[in-house]
């Protein structure tokens, strides 16, 4: 499936299969609440759905293959069961991300930006599906510790350059590839603000844009507000990226972020 990005914000919904998420782990854990969700975010206008069966959140522990494909699967096809609409699977498992296609999956989100697994690499090359590829500092169980950059934008924009390159040396074109800058993976609040303050750089590198900041850390800390509170702030922030010329949100409360982005796209199209 090939995206057409730039027409209009894409909206990627969160469907943590995990019982253990920082945000919403354990909700959508049985059959009915995960069929409630797949369809409260394709009706709020959800573009892609985005399932992910191993929790990412600082100092997390990785589950097995078994675990993750027990998790992930049965949602695929459950989406698939009901409705058409473009799906991505999170994983860092060549395993998982090549059952998760033969089940009708769209896009592979790996935050390990094909480093994890060098399987991966030969499963996105031979099944011309796009990747989006996450910067991040350490690993989930290490990436909060002590996050320091010299230059955190240009050090992410040089990872960038760095797997970009890796990747078509592998025979994997540039245009295949979506990415993440890494919010609240191995960076400190400031570092986050900095990323956003700075997107247009990261548009220069001429690959959609992904930004993840949904109920993150970093707005519980500025605002002082639990993780149940922050859907508005994210919607602002959500608001913010449209502004900007990110090509992907990816959120856990769908309509909220339609509206927002919505909103800004006619403020940008505006005499």
């Amino acid at each position: 499936m090939r995206f057409e990005f730039g027409s209009k914000v894409l909206v990627m919904g969160i469907l943590n299969v995990t019982p253990d998420s920082f945000s919403d782990g354990g909700r959508f854990f049985s059959n009915s609440s995960i069929a409630a969700q797949i369809d409260t975010m394709v009706e709020s206008g959800a573009d892609i759905i985005d399932v992910g069966g191993e929790s990412t959140r600082p100092f997390a522990e990785p589950v097995s293959i078994e675990d993750e494909l027990a998790r992930v699967l049965p949602a695929i096809r459950m989406i698939r069961q009901r409705s058409p609409i473009p799906i991505s699977i999170d994983t860092t498992k060549f395993e998982v991300a090549e059952k998760a296609l033969d089940e009708g999956a769209d896009i592979i989100n790996d935050i390990s930006a094909l480093r994890f697994d060098p399987n991966m690499i030969g499963l996105v090359r031979e099944s011309g599906v796009e990747v989006i590829i996450m910067h991040m500092q350490g690993t989930p169980s290490d990436m909060q510790v002590d996050p320091h950059y010299d230059d955190v934008v240009a050090e992410i924009k040089d990872f960038f350059k760095e797997r970009l390159a890796w990747a078509a040396e592998k025979g994997v074109p540039g245009k295949r590839f979506i990415l993440d800058p890494g919010i609240g993976f191995g960076k400190t609040v400031g570092h986050n603000l900095s990323i956003l303050k700075r997107l247009d750089e990261f548009i220069d590198l001429e690959c959609p844009v992904l930004i993840g900041h949904s109920r993150k850390a970093f707005i519980g800390k500025l605002l002082g507000i639990e993780v149940d509170e922050r859907d508005a702030a994210t919607a602002a922030v959500s608001a913010l990226c449209a502004m900007k010329g990110v090509s992907i949100l990816r959120v856990h409360d769908v309509k909220k972020t339609v509206e927002a982005v919505r909103l800004a796209e006619a403020i940008n199209k505006a005499d």
